[in-house]
């Protein structure tokens, strides 16, 4: 306040700058004393949600080609270097999974004129591990996005959780 007040007396230019030529008491007003009560802001703030942790996250790849498949589960395992997942597991079933259809060429007669299709489905698999939930959201979204035509996606996840209260280990 002292300082202020010497300010006003030693500069005029400043008290005419204002166009104020009255006491400086009028011009400076004292704080507020009025205190108000500062709230814990824990009692308003949501719970903090704790990311998920997954043990392991299984891909299962099938295709009816093998070769795009192959292309497919590398594109997956270099996102996951990327993004700095552990891979653990990459390998494919030896022999495809076929579904056979026989069907007649002539619906009426002509038994001994049938006609077999096949479908051949190919599946690879990959095995991540130590995983948390934004992580792991993200990292599938990525590679559900750029899925191949022909191909499906299955994913597993192994959840690490909290023991229950009631479960107690036992004492010796």
């Amino acid at each position: 306040m002292n300082i202020v007040k010497n300010l006003w007396r030693t500069a005029p230019a400043i008290r005419s700058s204002f166009g104020i030529s009255h006491n400086i008491q009028n011009v400076i007003r004292p704080l507020s004393t009025t205190i108000t009560p500062i709230t814990n802001i824990t009692e308003h703030a949501p719970p903090l949600e704790l990311d998920k942790l997954y043990k392991r996250v299984e891909l299962e790849m099938r295709g009816i080609d093998p070769a795009v498949l192959l292309s497919y589960s590398w594109f997956c395992i270099a996102a996951a270097s990327h993004l700095g997942i552990e891979v653990t597991k990459n390998w494919a079933l030896r022999k495809a999974e076929k579904e056979r259809h026989t069907l007649l060429r002539c619906v009426h007669i002509y038994k001994k004129h049938k006609v077999q299709y096949e479908i051949r489905t190919y599946f690879r698999f990959i095995h991540l591990q130590r995983l948390t939930g934004s992580t792991c959201d993200t990292y599938l979204e990525y590679i559900e996005r750029n899925l191949p035509e022909g191909c499906a996606l299955k994913v597993t996840k192994v959840e690490c959780q909290k023991l229950p209260d009631h479960i107690v280990p036992p004492t010796e």
